[in-house]
């Protein structure tokens, strides 16, 4: 099976010091430095196949949309390789990276901020065909555009409308459009149905996955909604603060999920019986601040099992069973 992308050991760190008066602060009586640095991403690695779909799941602010950004490389990694088909791209400049840029597109979570409010549909899907050379010319640019949006369920006479004039379900799917448009082989979707009603939701997702079946796409899938990413995933990796717990097959992470974190997040979606099928504790507290992470697990303190070695040492990625990893002192 072909590696579409390959991440290891990624890295992301945001300063939030704008320069060196930002950096000194009065502590009794005495000018110290002090650093405020977001570690946003803290030693990740996946991979992904050709033509799988591999999901990133957690709570808000836990790194998954960074994580989108910087594979994709809207922002520079700090650290870490990140391989698209074999090829080490981790440094290239923004030059570099224009041949690989139509191979490798992205659906927002907002797909009304991601649309030229300026710019009529047909124009949005047109344009970076032309940038590209998918297309020869503007009328052939035009015909593509028109055969994409039917495609993904948008009417040939509604391509002269404007973002503005259409719902949230149909921006989205003009966002999936415009990621068509330049063949692209890799397909990063952060969160594209959040912002979505349910049955809107559900529409999304099957194109999504008919999408995926036709031109044998490979998706990099961004959600906090363990319902959503079950229905479309093969592969999943359960981040908190910036770090991957645990990955493996759908299979692995529903029908036997081993980190105390991956089980408080089954615990918690809503249940007709009422009663709790994980047999989990109850994780209590607040997100650590990710400019101050804690020693150890990073979880240790809201996690119900921590020991000793787990506010001390932070715990090495084991295989429990084939393909199925987890990082905790528990196993």
């Amino acid at each position: 099976m072909e590696k579409m992308l390959e991440v290891k050991h990624l890295e992301q760190r945001f300063d939030l010091n704008k320069g060196i008066l930002d950096k000194l602060k009065l502590r009794n009586g005495k000018l110290v430095k002090e650093e405020r640095i977001v570690k946003a991403v803290n030693d990740i690695s996946f991979d992904i196949d050709r033509g799988e779909v591999f999901s990133l799941v957690g709570e808000s602010g836990c790194g998954k949309s960074t994580t989108a950004r910087t594979v994709i490389k809207l922002i520079e990694p700090k650290g870490g390789i990140i391989k698209f088909k074999g090829n080490d791209i981790t440094q290239f400049s923004s030059v570099e990276m224009l041949q690989y840029r139509k191979k490798i597109q992205m659906i927002f979570q907002d797909p009304f901020a991601s649309l030229n409010p300026r710019q009529q549909i047909i124009d949005i899907l047109a344009e970076p065909m032309l940038f590209h050379k998918v297309v020869h010319n503007l009328k052939e640019a035009k015909e593509r555009a028109l055969e994409i949006l039917e495609k993904v369920g948008i009417r040939p006479e509604q391509a002269a409308r404007y973002p503005h004039q259409f719902s949230g379900g149909q921006r989205q799917r003009i966002g999936i459009a415009r990621a068509l448009a330049v063949e692209p082989e890799f397909i990063i979707a952060d969160e594209p149905v959040s912002a979505l009603d349910v049955s809107i939701q559900a529409q999304i997702l099957n194109l999504l996955i008919e999408l995926k079946e036709e031109f044998n796409f490979s998706y990099l899938f961004i959600a906090h909604d363990l319902s959503v990413v079950k229905h479309i995933s093969n592969n999943l990796g359960i981040m908190y603060l910036g770090k991957i717990v645990e990955k493996g097959s759908k299979q692995h992470i529903f029908n036997n999920p081993m980190h105390p974190y991956t089980k408080a997040l089954f615990a918690a979606v809503p249940k007709l019986t009422g009663r709790n099928l994980m047999n989990s504790k109850e994780i209590e507290g607040e997100i650590p601040s990710p400019i101050n992470l804690p020693a150890g697990c990073f979880f240790h303190e809201r996690c119900p099992y921590a020991k000793p070695v787990c506010r001390e040492e932070m715990p090495d990625e084991k295989e429990i069973e084939k393909d199925h990893f987890v990082l905790c002192h528990l196993y």
